[in-house]
């Protein structure tokens, strides 16, 4: 049982104690009361503020149903230990029965910041770290800077800096548990350039160049540990060209056929049969990558599979656990954003539609979840949604709850808890520097 008294009788609490804004780290319950009484229920939806004191067991964020009606309280740190009881004055108080049941939390919650970024990349380390490298902006050049995410205290610390200033690069994790960077935007615009970190030492050092520079590339590891760099572009023209880097030497080495089409812009994905899906994309202006293609390492050729069902740039690609692909999002060369989605199917070489997002966005993220869900965030012009697809269903539905910022341009990881760190990215204001969890 718990007495509710008089809101006016309840004690003293220091200011100083209570919690309540977003960023604040606090745990919800849920107290559930029934009660007839109108004392009681006349107090739904008013907010307790210091300086309030309420005595119990609970000394976390409490939010109290009351027959039916919500009665929300920044307790956080101010409750003691003792009966779960209200001290009130001697004034006849109503008794209601109490019962505790778990809430779900907020899916997104703030976790540590870091210098202002977008455009950058993110890599989950074999360690269960994450390797957050350059982006945008220092002047026109990009940054330099690159930090570490430690899951474990919630904390990014500043790591060695890239040999070369960038953004819009592509970051590789390499089978050594190196990480390769290469191409992007520098100072002297599209880049060749590439670097290797090493998370033992925590330094970049240079590597082979490539042989073509590039900026809204794919880089894709393969089976065998190498990595197909493709397509892109240089002074605004879609790249056909491909290249393979060999982390044995350190060396790029052109492929020694061209893409069936150029591309800039697209998503390339590793598939179940070693073969790498490169769909979507721009051949330039107002002239849309229709067709995808699939490179074969074994014998290094590209050739033409299925057609789109919806045709599109700045997409998302996730391989699903079943070995098909879905590809979500996306505009249509600047003009539309899509709200559509559609599977790959290896099997056969078709893309078929499925289920259509919540919101139409580009420049979003995707990631495989734990559970083989996919969880997509935020997406231009600087979106606070997010929203999960399940591939039993093939169904998307919106989170519990939004992010805690809008964000697109930002970078989405798999932490080895089952979580996700979302980095970055621009939109809103304070976006760049901010980082949240979210949990599944």
């Amino acid at each position: 049982m718990l007495d509710w008294p008089p809101l006016g009788t309840i004690t003293d609490c220091p200011p100083s104690r209570f919690s309540g804004s977003r960023g604040s780290s606090y745990i919800e319950e849920s107290i559930e009361l029934t009660t007839t009484a109108p004392a009681i229920a006349s107090q739904a939806g008013r907010r307790i503020s210091p300086p309030h004191r309420l005595q119990g067991s609970v000394s976390r964020f409490v939010r109290l149903a009351l027959a039916g009606m919500a009665l929300t309280l920044a307790t956080a740190g101010c409750f003691g230990g003792g009966a779960p009881a209200v001290k009130s004055s001697p004034s006849p108080t109503p008794s209601v029965a109490a019962t505790t049941a778990a809430v779900v939390p907020p899916p997104f919650t703030a976790t540590g910041s870091l210098s202002p970024r977008y455009f950058h990349t993110a890599t989950t380390l074999q360690d269960g770290r994450v390797l957050v490298a350059g982006g945008c902006c220092n002047g026109a050049n990009g940054l330099s800077t690159a930090v570490l995410y430690n899951p474990l205290t919630g904390v990014f610390t500043a790591t060695g800096n890239m040999t070369t200033a960038r953004y819009r690069q592509t970051a590789t994790l390499l089978k050594d548990g190196r990480v390769l960077i290469a191409g992007g935007f520098g100072a002297s615009g599209a880049l060749s350039s590439a670097e290797v970190y090493d998370p033992t030492s925590g330094t970049f050092t240079a590597t082979g160049s490539m042989s073509t520079p590039r900026i809204d590339h794919t880089a894709t590891l393969l089976s065998d540990g190498k990595v197909l760099i493709a397509g892109g572009t240089v002074s605004t023209k879609p790249l056909d060209t491909a290249e393979i880097y060999n982390p044995a030497t350190g060396t790029f080495s052109r492929a020694a056929n061209a893409m069936t089409t150029p591309r800039a812009a697209f998503t390339a994905t590793l598939l179940n049969n070693g073969q790498v899906l490169l769909a979507g994309g721009s051949q330039g202006l107002k002239n849309p990558a229709v067709y995808a293609e699939l490179y074969n390492p074994a014998d290094g050729t590209f050739k033409r599979t299925g057609k789109l069902a919806t045709e599109r740039m700045d997409q998302t690609a996730t391989l699903l656990p079943n070995g098909t692909v879905l590809i979500a999002g996306g505009r249509v060369l600047g003009l539309t954003n899509l709200d559509a989605a559609e599977i790959y199917d290896p099997a056969t070489g078709k893309f078929t539609n499925t289920g259509t997002m919540t919101f139409a966005r580009f420049d979003h993220t995707a990631t495989l979840l734990q559970s083989g869900r996919v969880l997509l965030t935020g997406g231009s012009p600087g979106l606070d949604s997010a929203e999960i697809y399940d591939p039993a269903t093939g169904k998307f539905t919106k989170t519990a709850g939004p992010m805690i910022v809008g964000r697109f341009r930002h970078t989405a990881s798999l932490l080895q808890d089952g979580e996700v760190l979302i980095v970055g990215g621009t939109g809103s204001p304070g976006s760049a520097g901010r980082a949240e969890l979210y949990r599944p």
